[in-house]
């Protein structure tokens, strides 16, 4: 009965919940690598929706018509320092506009590391991730999603999810039994997370990930500037130049060390616009998803 009442809560914590056609439970028994406790998530808004203590990962899913869709599939990850998910104008509002544009959106609330919920908190919010992907592929028939079109985006810390994602998708942290692909076909990554090292890394993602006295061999791990391959899918990067909370450094050497392994990829930075805008830079008339738009077209996705 506690889980219902839970579940039904976080429906609620979706302003746009309502333009969505359902909300999954990620995993329909058993979470893995969980510490079964009471669930102690919470929503505030104080113009930025926020969600913490997430411990029950969704995935909730945005359809757009048949007659529009166009077999893209999109899995949305909001930032919030990996400390709460920004549900919001990191994720419904960039769903909706995705599936106006005729892609299947889903987005996702991961799990937020926690010694209390999780055996090993560093692999959670990847498992997330990794189940999402799983999830979209195994139904992709069923959303009218191409299964070889299909992306994940994030902002911010959920920027340093997705890159994580898309660097990391050879070694499965779920059970896979069927053997589908975890690997995004594309990443979209605004004002990303990408690097821990000290110098450009945000440490507030890094210590809530990973931990305050982290080894160097994790911080490795998850600087994910240096676990490109040439096997790592393209991204579409956007910045600003003038972001004090996460330092435009991280997407520039993303880009460096991608253009390094003959991955295509685009990088997009404007001049001003801080941190945390999401879908709109009140600082440009540029539309960076139009912009990424027109990248998926000229990639072949639409």
């Amino acid at each position: 009965m506690n889980r219902i009442i839970i579940f039904l809560f976080t429906v609620s914590c979706y302003s746009n919940v309502s333009l969505a056609q359902s909300i999954l439970k990620l995993y329909p028994t058993n979470i893995p690598n969980e510490i079964p406790g009471p669930d102690n998530e919470a929503r505030s808004d104080d113009g930025v929706v926020r969600i913490s203590n997430i411990s029950i990962p969704t995935l909730l899913v945005y359809l757009p018509p048949k007659e529009k869709a166009n077999g893209i599939a999109v899995v949305v990850c909001p930032g919030g320092g990996y400390g709460i998910n920004a549900v919001k104008h990191e994720g419904t509002d960039v769903a909706e506009l995705l599936s106006k544009a005729g892609i299947a959106a889903f987005v996702l609330k991961y799990r937020l590391p926690s010694d209390k919920t999780m055996k090993d908190k560093s692999i959670g919010p990847l498992q997330d991730a990794q189940q999402a992907i799983k999830i979209v592929r195994q139904r992709a028939k069923e959303w009218n999603v191409n299964p070889a079109k299909i992306g994940i985006a994030g902002f911010s810390a959920g920027g340093h999810l997705a890159s994580t994602a898309g660097t990391h998708f050879q070694k499965p942290m779920i059970d896979n039994s069927e053997n589908i692909s975890l690997r995004p076909d594309f990443m979209i990554l605004l004002y990303p997370v990408i690097s821990f090292q000290d110098d450009i890394g945000h440490i507030g993602s890094r210590t809530n990930l990973i931990g305050p006295s982290p080894s160097a061999e994790l911080i490795q791990l998850y600087s994910n500037e240096l676990q490109v391959t040439p096997q790592t899918p393209p991204a579409f990067i956007v910045h600003a130049g003038d972001d004090k909370s996460v330092k435009v450094e991280n997407s520039i050497r993303f880009y460096e060390a991608l253009n390094k392994n003959g991955i295509s990829s685009e990088l997009f930075i404007f001049p001003k616009g801080g941190h945390g805008f999401g879908l709109i830079n009140p600082t440009s008339p540029d539309r960076w998803m139009d912009r990424c738009l027109d990248w998926m077209k000229g990639n072949g996705w639409f």
